[in-house]
């Protein structure tokens, strides 16, 4: 956050032809799959036998029967798998020998030597083909589970989707725009995951408890914060942009990732710091504000923003101190975070805000404030204040008119920087499921995120936000 003047973000960028360094990452405890296909029924160019190669066979060969079920129904025609091979390499050690010596993992229009792959997953249009290091996706596996695997290969399948240079028939077509080819295939790869997680896979599975760290994965393999710009060539977009085009797929479906992705459809948050003065000083603070300007930021921008809406509100007051009173539930749960009615006051401990500045960023702290404010919202317009999504709905619609610019002419006047609603999905995810900062909640992390999105996206009006009469 900063308290000066941004300008808008605009949802536009350059085109791309080849899409290297586009990775997917979802993570969580895959159940083992039902049935293992053989190298002989799906067989991979220079693949071991190893978990990382048999998790690709099996998610590829889910994928084709996916997209054979689903492509003639969303884009009425047959679809036509991949013409080239899919490849595995270690880059560790690569045996040259496992692949053709003209053309390596590519094509005759385009060889491509087996070291380009190194920490990568790419498909490429020009040959038709997939390649993974397997070295890559074994980190990604260590670091965020096994479904990690074929949700790499699920979004390099919507590229694939998308379709080769010439287009054949049975084929969607790629955009002009980097970022909508990337989010749309982080979209195919969210609607491919809710159709494994219902069941529908032979040989993939993933549990929906277990989907929290999808999140985290794309929030890890965004663009550099604040060093992208929406425009340039290659840009996969900010965490939020990941993550909400994922969700997207997954609640919505291949029709969303279908009608949601031409140019000009979407607004993304990625954005550069910018070359002025005060862009260097976000670059060199990573966008954040100096902790003991945070708290006149949130005043000044918290309570004006539920102020402009919700008629007779009286704001309760922010205590920036880190006390946790024992005032009502508060005390008696030993609470980090919440609204105190009894004083109408909101308080959060002094290790959640040091925690939530120090390890995701000053945004994460607004997130915290503004959770237990939309609680205050909701009892007084007589709504439930232990409903959490609805509170996390508004917590998304405060970030969106912080986002929209709305502050910047307020006496406190502060706008976003990049990588702040980033936080906020962070802060959900890091701590939506602490018992002392969202007790009792049976939301996952990732419905949290849902619901933050819901509310960034419609704002209040939405229903999950559940603030209409």
């Amino acid at each position: 956050m900063r308290q000066v003047s941004r300008r808008a973000l605009v949802a536009a960028a350059v085109g791309s032809t080849l899409l290297t360094g586009c990775t997917t990452s979802v993570a969580g405890s895959a159940n083992p799959p039902a049935t293992d296909v053989s190298a002989e029924e799906f067989p991979i160019v220079g693949a071991a036998d190893n978990d990382v190669d048999r998790l690709a066979r099996n998610a590829f060969a889910d994928l084709n029967t996916f997209w054979a079920e689903a492509f003639p129904e969303y884009y009425g025609e047959d679809f036509l798998p991949l013409q080239g091979p899919t490849s595995s390499v270690d880059v560790d050690d690569i045996d040259y020998s496992l692949y053709p010596s003209d053309t390596g993992l590519g094509c005759d229009e385009y060889p491509i030597d087996p070291a380009e792959v190194e920490m990568n997953a790419f498909y490429h249009r020009g040959c038709d083909i997939v390649a993974y290091d397997r070295a890559f996706i074994l980190t990604q596996m260590e670091q965020f589970g096994a479904y990690i695997n074929p949700a790499i290969m699920a979004h390099e399948f919507g590229h694939l989707v998308q379709g080769p240079i010439d287009e054949p028939a049975g084929r969607a077509g790629f955009s002009d725009v980097t970022i909508y080819n990337e989010t749309q295939a982080d979209c195919f790869a969210g609607a491919f995951t809710r159709w494994v997680a219902d069941g529908n896979a032979e040989h993939t599975t993933v549990r929906v408890a277990d989907l929290d760290p999808v999140l985290t994965g794309f929030i890890e393999l965004r663009d550099p914060v604040g060093l992208t710009d929406v425009n340039v060539q290659g840009a996969h977009g900010s965490g939020f942009d990941r993550a909400s085009a994922f969700y997207e797929g997954y609640d919505a479906g291949i029709a969303a990732c279908r009608d949601n992705y031409a140019e000009g459809a979407r607004v993304f948050t990625v954005d550069e710091f910018g070359s002025d003065e005060q862009g260097q000083i976000d670059e060199e603070n990573e966008g954040n504000a100096p902790i003991e300007d945070v708290p006149a930021i949130i005043d000044g921008t918290l309570p004006v923003y539920f102020d402009s809406w919700v008629d007779g509100f009286e704001a309760p007051t922010l205590s920036f101190d880190g006390s946790t009173p024992d005032c009502g539930v508060m005390g008696e749960e030993e609470r980090a975070l919440g609204w105190c009615e009894d004083d109408n006051t909101i308080y959060v401990a002094e290790d959640l805000l040091e925690g939530a500045y120090n390890e995701i960023g000053d945004f994460a702290v607004a997130t915290a404030y503004a959770l237990p404010f939309a609680q205050a919202v909701r009892a007084h317009l007589g709504r439930s204040a232990d409903d959490t999504t609805a509170t996390v709905c508004l917590a998304g619609a405060y970030t969106a008119s912080f986002f929209n610019g709305d502050f910047e002419e307020s006496e406190n006047g502060a706008t976003l920087s990049p990588g702040d609603v980033d936080e906020a999905i962070t802060f959900l995810l890091t701590y939506g499921q602490t018992e002392s900062v969202l007790p009792n909640v049976s939301a996952t992390g990732f419905e949290l995120v849902g619901a933050f999105r819901a509310g960034f996206l419609q704002g209040p009006g939405a229903d999950v936000c559940d603030v209409q009469a």
